[in-house]
Parts: C-alpha cells; structure tokens; sequence
C-alpha cells in the first residue's frame, strides 16, 4: 500500500513542468519511512501514509515542486520521532530544514496561559516570512487531516473543524487556494453540523435532474454562438458548496429553495496568441448578453481590478431561459488554473513579467509588515493577522488618482494607514468626495480620499474600534504601547512620590501589597491608571496598605483603561463549578442534565444554547463548563485557540429548568396585532415573556421579544403558531 501510494506520487511529480529531482524525493521518502516505522493512525493506517498523502496535495492539487514534495514528506519526523532540525539541515540543508521548523509545532500544556495553537500559527507565519511554502504544506497537511477526521473523538472534531474554519480556510482563500478553501469549509461544516449537512446534500441531489435541464437549455444557444465566433472553450455548471448554500440560508434568512444561485455557469476559453485576454473576456461577455437579459447590478469586473487573492474573472448575472436569474464566469486557462491552484501558479505565470506587482505581493508585503511588529500576546496578533484573510475588498482612490484595494468596511483611519502610519498617527479627519467625514467613516468602492493631519494628533484606544486592517491595527497598538510604557514611567514616579511623603520606603512588599490592594496584577497596570489618574490615591497611604479596595470600581477602572478585554473576555468568575471536572471522560460525550435544582454546565451568554441546538463544551478558567452553540462566532475562537478545554456534550431530557431564548418577529402593522402575538405566547403557550421590544415603521411593525422555554421543540412550536396570526410575515428565532 505504501509503496503503491508512494508511485503514484513520483507519477504526480513527472506529468508536472518542474525539474526532474527524483533522487532526491526517493531520499526524502526513505528517511520519512525509517523515522516512522511501526507508527499507526488513528484510522489504523501506517503513519507514512499521511505524509505521502501531504506531499500528493503538494504536487497534485498546489502544483509545488520537489523542495516542498520532500518537506511535506518530512514534516512530522521533528515532532514525532527522534530526529532534530540540525539533523534535517545535515542531509537535507538549509532550504527544507526551515521548511520543516516551521511545520514543526509548539508543544503546550492544557491550560497554557496562552493558546498553542495561537503560538503554533505564529511561528508558521513567521517563517512565511521568509518562505511561503510553509504555510502552503500547513494547508495542504490540514486538509489531509480534515478528510481523515471521521476516526477522531467528537471533541477533537469540533477542535480541529473550528480551528480550520476560524485559520486555515480563509487561509486558501486569500492565496487562491479555491477549491481546497471549499473542501475546507465543507468538511469543517459536516463534522459541526452532521444533519445540516446531510439534508442539503440530499436536497442537492434531488434537484441535480432539474438543475441539469436547465443548464442544457441555456447552454445550447451559447455554444452554438460561442462555436460561430471560433472559441476553443470549456462550459460546464459548478454547483454551490454545501456550506456556502448553508452560510447564505443562515445570512439572508432563506429556505434552500429561494436560493437562485446555486449553481453558476463557468466558461474557461484558451487565450489566442497575440490577443488580449480581457477583450476576449468581453468577447464572450457579449455573446451572452445577445442572447440573454442582462441583471445591470450583478456585474463584476475581477479583470481589470483583480482581488487580493490574484483572482481574476469576469462575472455576469443573466436571466436563462427558464426564468431563472443564472451566473456566468468568464475567464483563461490562465485565470482558471491560478484560480484553482493559487499562489503556486500566479508564480509559474509571473516569470513571465517579474517586475509586475500583483495584489497577492502587495498582501504578503502586508504579513511582512505585520511580523516585523507583532502584537506580544499570541492571540491578539493572531486576530491582527486574521484581519487581512478576507478578499471582499474595494477600490477607494487618492486625491491623484492612484488606486487603493482595501477590505471591505475599511474606514478612512484604515485609508490614512495603508497611505503611511506617520498619516494614520496624525490623522485628524477626512475628506470624501471632497466632503468633511470623520476618521471612523467608512468608504465605498469608486470614493476618493483626501486624510487631513495635525502634528498634534496622536492615536487613541477609541481608534481600534473603527480600523479594519491588520496593518493599522497594529501601527495602532504598537504606538499605544510606546505611550503606555511612557506612562507608567510617570505612574510609578509619581506613586514612589505619595510613599516617600509619608516616609515609606517603596520596597518590592510594599508595591505589592498596594497593587493587591487595589486587585490591579501587574504594578505596571497600576502605575498606568495611577498616570492616567484613574485611581485616586489617599492621602495617607497606610490606608490603602490595610484595607481593600471597591471591587466593582477597581473592575471599570480596568476596563477604562483596558487591562480587562471587554470581548471575548474568557470569564474567571469566583462562582463555584457545579460539575466535577474529574467526571468528564474526554473519549466520550457528556451529557447535560439536571440535578435536583442544579446543572452540571452554564451557559454562554454570547449565543444562549437551549436543549435540542447542537453544542459543545469550553472548560473555562474557574472550571466550569461553558456550552456554547456549535455555530457560536465566540465559540469558533475558542475551538481555534483553545482545542484542549473543548467537551463534546449532548443534551440530556429537560423538563425542570427553563432557558431564554429571543424571537424577531416581523409583519404588517395593524390594530390588536401585539395583543394577539402576547396572547399566543403567554395564554395559549403558557410561556413567561422576559422583554419585549416593538417598533413600526411606515406600516411594518419589527419586534423583539425574550422569551423563557425548555427546548428547540418549544422554540419552534411557538414560532409556527405566531406565524399563523394575520399580518405576521416572518419569525425567526434570533441567534445570538
């Protein structure tokens, strides 16, 4: 089996246009073979399996050469037997020694102070820095993994499925790495949530008959015309990714049948010599709009401005002949296989035209930039890197004219920073389309930006509210943090002051007994709110050595000044567990029941699970069990960062406690309406309302109301009989 799997990947290797460096994977191939023998998978397969598996991702579907073939082949021996980097570096030298340390993962304990995996990403992206293979074998390990991931226990499914959704797949998508960025989210999709998952899928293939009639319809014409004008081309239907059906059934608050794009037309034509790609684009665009109605607003030129991504087509939304709204991509082999094969094949074509700088140089510039000045915590540079993975950007220009691609919501602070950060610190306002707008203002595609500055502006805390960009966020942070440092200087000066007064010698006890005093944990955090004359300090500092202060104070004081994150804060409240950790087997599910008037979990106040969501566990600092919806935002973060705490769990059969939960609903305004929808909940459902929230608004009324219920069925039942009142048109429960 090995051997068999091992030929096909030299097979792989041969059909591609790189140099023919055999001897050198043979080598890679024996040295990974030795260094794994008698090592199994989960799955029950011999360990060198996943690495030749890896190196056949490598070769077959990124289209890398024989360096990265023999670094993904020995990318676990560091980690997994007895070898180190210097042994790799001795028969392999320097280039896939590198590779290989930055593959090769941070060992961390459990309740790590920081995340591994938020560590381990780090210093991935720090050798990307140097060498972009890195992270290109790290995806391809992943999806690997992924496609494995049936034989894992559930709470290393939710652990890896989250972290791949949170990382990994917007990962590929800004290197281009379409069609595994898809795989990706598919199969994190299916393992959270396995029954979505399967009645779409099942939906797909009852539609597939439908959905190919009229494919056929439309296509005929098209090719005939296509034919006449001489087009070596291919045509086929690319049907929307399960998840992607998912995610917009969720986002537009649609049912599976109104979705009208699920699939779309892609036509990939091979370029003539000598001929410009982009008339040949609107060569072809042209046919199709002679023979269908064009839809004006769903026109997207990726030709002339490409995304970040490299990413480069021409779509056009055209009604068939069906009366169906379809999406047709146009675009060149070229286009096609960078598309499909990413980062790799925008290199193969750019040898072509070395001084060209596409949008995927300029980002990686931008990682660049962002490595040089990392945030020191982990996770938050984690969260400065995250923000730059998204390639829905827009194109705002400058008061000369030059282009400028940013995210999309990027506001005119992001604007000041991508001009330069001396700009983004000084920045005191801006002027949009020759209109006065404040920093926080965000732009629009097609916008011209004007950024006013003073000398003596300087940035704020307030400032990392409104920036999109990693690249500003940090510029941002990093200046902070240089003021920060300047103040506690001035804090401590100005505490050592108020001791010596009163003749108290500032000794290491004494620091710490006030630090304590006022619960700040670091005296570098007290001497910043002393600064920043947050803290009022007594006259007599014997005072304060005795008695303690106001918690409740203390705790705004902190947040005032930030040593306490408002969001995504990991709670360490004193409350007590209810649930002895020590019960929990990890190999299997625990179930969420009652006990007499007590629980055996909590629940997360950022999505509010009730019996019947689907959920998993987070074990939080104090030793609680947090549940949280397998679809919970907060909840991706933390099975990004945090896989270890994370608990598979199911609900038990619930009848004694009660859970809030919050409906939308929505409708045409009319006299008694709300009386009948308060009736139906509290009279006919015997269910308490909790809060209740209405609006109407030129004859729609729109309202809120929390509600307190046992389980999904409740949930659901109460929305389907709000729903029969006249005038209701829509209810939903909302998620979060």
């Amino acid at each position: 089996m090995i051997q068999t799997e091992f030929e096909k990947l030299l097979q792989s290797y041969a059909n591609s246009n790189h140099r023919q460096k055999f001897e050198l994977i043979h080598k890679a191939f024996n040295f990974a073979n030795q260094a794994h023998r008698g090592v199994r998978r989960l799955d029950g397969d011999p360990y060198i399996m996943h690495p030749l598996a890896v190196a056949m991702i490598v070769c077959e579907e990124i289209g890398l050469g024989s360096t990265s073939i023999c670094s993904a082949l020995l990318h676990d021996v560091v980690e997994d037997a007895d070898y180190t980097v210097d042994d790799i570096r001795n028969v392999f030298g320097d280039k896939i020694a590198l590779i290989v340390e930055g593959l090769t993962k941070i060992s961390g304990g459990i309740f790590a102070e920081a995340s591994a995996q938020a560590e381990n990403m780090r210093k991935l992206l720090l050798t990307m820095s140097s060498d972009i293979r890195v992270i290109l074998i790290k995806i391809a390990d992943r999806l690997h993994n992924m496609r494995t991931l049936g034989a894992m226990l559930p709470a290393k499914q939710y652990k890896i499925a989250g972290e791949t959704m949170f990382l990994y797949a917007p990962m590929a998508h800004r290197l281009g790495l379409f069609a595994i960025k898809t795989e990706l989210e598919d199969l994190s999709f299916k393992y959270e949530h396995p029954d979505e998952y399967k009645q779409i899928t099942l939906k797909l293939q009852s539609t597939a008959t439908n959905r190919e009639k009229i494919y056929e319809h439309f296509a005929q014409p098209l090719r005939e015309k296509l034919n006449e004008m001489l087009f070596k081309y291919d045509m086929k239907a690319r049907v929307k990714s399960v998840y992607s059906i998912w995610n917009k059934m969720k986002t537009k608050d649609i049912q599976f049948e109104d979705i009208y794009d699920i699939f779309a037309v892609r036509i990939v034509f091979e370029s003539v010599p000598g001929m410009d790609e982009k008339k040949q684009c609107w060569d072809i665009y042209s046919a199709i709009t002679d023979l269908y109605k064009l839809r004006p607003d769903r026109i997207r030129d990726w030709i002339s401005n490409p995304k970040a991504n490299g990413y480069q087509a021409l779509h056009v939304t055209v009604m068939g002949p069906d009366g169906q709204w379809i999406e047709v991509q146009i675009r060149s082999s070229r286009m096609d296989e960078i598309d499909e094969k990413g980062f790799a094949a925008h290199w193969k074509y750019k040898e072509h035209n070395v001084e060209e700088e596409t949008e995927l140089d300029k980002w990686i510039k931008t990682i660049q930039a962002l490595l040089e000045e990392p945030s020191p915590n982990a996770m938050d540079f984690l969260d400065n890197i995250k923000l730059n993975l998204y390639a829905n950007e827009i194109f705002v220009f400058t008061p000369k004219g030059d282009i400028k691609t940013l995210p999309q919501n990027a506001t005119a602070l992001d604007f000041a920073y991508e001009l330069h950060s001396n700009i983004g610190n000084h920045c005191i306002g801006a002027k949009v389309n020759h209109k006065l707008v404040p920093l926080s203002q965000r732009l629009s595609s097609g916008d011209q930006v004007e950024i006013l500055t003073s000398r003596a502006q300087l940035p704020s805390s307030d400032w990392l509210n409104f920036v999109t960009t990693g690249k500003a966020r940090t510029k941002i942070e990093v200046t902070l943090r240089k003021q920060r440092r300047e103040l506690i200087k001035i804090g401590e000066t100005k505490l050592f002051d108020w001791l010596k007064k009163s003749g108290i010698e500032p000794t290491q006890q004494v620091l710490d007994r006030i630090s304590k005093a006022y619960e700040f944990p670091k005296k570098d955090d007290l001497y910043y709110a002393i600064a920043e004359e947050l803290v009022e300090l007594p006259e007599n500092p014997r005072k304060v050595l005795k008695e303690k202060s106001d918690n409740i104070f203390v705790r705004y004081v902190k947040q005032a000044f930030g040593s306490i994150s408002k969001q995504d804060e990991l709670p360490n409240a004193s409350a007590k567990s209810s649930v002895d950790l020590s019960t929990i087997d990890r190999k299997k599910t625990h179930i969420l029941e009652e006990r007499a008037f007590d629980k055996n979990y909590t629940i997360a106040e950022c999505c509010r699970p009730i019996p019947g969501d689907e959920v998993f566990g987070f074990i939080k600092d104090n030793g609680q069990l947090d549940i949280h919806k397998r679809a919970c935002k907060i909840g991706l973060k933390l099975k990004a960062n945090f896989g270890d705490r994370i608990v598979s769990c199911e609900w038990a059969r619930n009848n004694m406690f009660s859970f809030l939960s919050t409906i939308e609903v929505q409708g045409i305004d009319r006299l008694g309406i709300l009386n009948e929808i308060t009736k139906t909940i509290s009279t006919d459902f015997n269910v308490n309302i909790h809060k209740l929230s209405i609006e109407s608004k030129a004859g729609m009324f729109f309202g809120l109301l929390e509600v307190s219920v046992h389980d999904v069925n409740d949930i659901n039942q109460l929305c389907r009989q709000i729903q029969k009142i006249k005038g209701v048109k829509n209810v939903n429960r909302v998620d979060d």
